[in-house]
Order: structure tokens, then sequence, then C-alpha cells
């Protein structure tokens, strides 16, 4: 068994050193040693709603604000509940499903949690 770090990006064993960087044959993502602890880190990313509650993915929140669609006529209302989120990387940090209208991004100032 090898002492080395699983990929960070694909999870593979099959990491190797080069030089000072970990390298994933499989994905070919490169790391630094030191930033081993950087990935962990960043792994815990927060995200909260407006009045600063966590929200963590299968959450159901409630939008507090009228949301235009864009690209569309359509509006999300205030009071729509949105349930099972899923947290994701972006301006538009939760991508979630809302009935009558489908797949959406929404900005976490723009909800609560429910």
């Amino acid at each position: 068994m090898s002492a080395l770090p699983n990929c960070p990006a694909c999870q593979s064993e099959f990491t190797y050193e080069d030089g000072s960087l970990y390298v994933c044959p499989e994905c070919a993502h490169e790391w630094s040693k030191d930033g081993a602890a950087a990935v962990e880190a960043e792994e815990t990313r927060v995200v909260r709603d407006a009045n600063g509650n966590l929200l963590q993915d299968g959450d159901s929140v409630t939008v507090i604000k009228d949301l235009k669609v864009k690209g569309s006529s359509l509006v999300v209302k205030v009071g729509t509940k949105v349930k099972n989120i899923r947290l994701v990387d972006g301006d538009h940090d939760i991508d979630c499903k809302i009935d009558g209208i489908g797949q959406m991004g929404l900005k976490s100032e723009f909800v609560k949690k429910a």
C-alpha cells in the first residue's frame, strides 16, 4: 500500500510524486504537497441563507423575493418552497428543481431555510 494521498479530483489511489507535486495518472490532476491541507479547507465551504442559517445539501428553502427567470416571462414568487436543494460552486450557489419552472440556479441571499 502506498502512503500517498488519493487524488482529490477523482479519488484515484494511483497517485505519484513529481518533485514538489502529487500527480494523478487517471485524470491528470496535479496538486502541491502543501496543497493537501488547502484542498480540505476548500471542501468546508459554508453557504448561508438570508438570515444567516447554515444551508446543506437536501435542505428545503423558501424564496423571500420575486425572482425573474432569465430568458423567460416566468417569475418565481415570494413564498415558493424549494425542496431538496444541492449546493454548488459559483455565483448561483444553490441548484434545485422548482415545480412549474424546472431546473434552476438560485443565490443563497434570496432564500431562507424552511
